[in-house]
């Protein structure tokens, strides 16, 4: 397995964060020797995830860790307790959120206890 290197931003979960969020990401996606394109999805999917938590878990501090190696950037949004919704009639930004997030990453998981976003992006090979 290839070396890690977690790196973890805490942020009050505040839209004024978003910016703060997707540049740590940029810069945490060249880190891994992504190609310009991939580190442009690993920037999206953290602020469609950030999103998520500020809708969730407003102005609470969430902490991401970006867990970097030379092939990938994975992200965990902590989220706390937050029930996730799985009911069909769910709310449209965390439908809108799973779509975004589900085409865009390698990995896409909600886990829960405590309830975390999990996300992951390899390099192009």
């Amino acid at each position: 397995m290839a070396e890690t290197h977690p790196v973890t931003l805490s942020v009050p979960a505040r839209p004024v964060y978003a910016r703060l969020v997707r540049m740590t990401a940029a810069n945490v996606g060249t880190l891994a020797d992504l190609s310009v394109d991939k580190i442009e999805d690993v920037r999206m999917a953290a602020e469609e995830a950030f999103i998520y938590a500020c809708a969730t878990e407003p102005g609470e501090l969430l902490d991401i860790v970006f867990t970097v190696a030379d092939d990938l950037v994975a992200m965990s949004f902590e989220l706390g307790e937050v029930a996730f919704d799985t009911a069909g009639d769910a709310d449209p930004t965390a439908v809108y959120t799973d779509l975004i997030l589900a085409s865009v990453c390698d990995v896409y998981e909600k886990r829960e206890h405590p309830s975390t976003l999990y996300l992951e992006l390899r390099a192009d090979v």
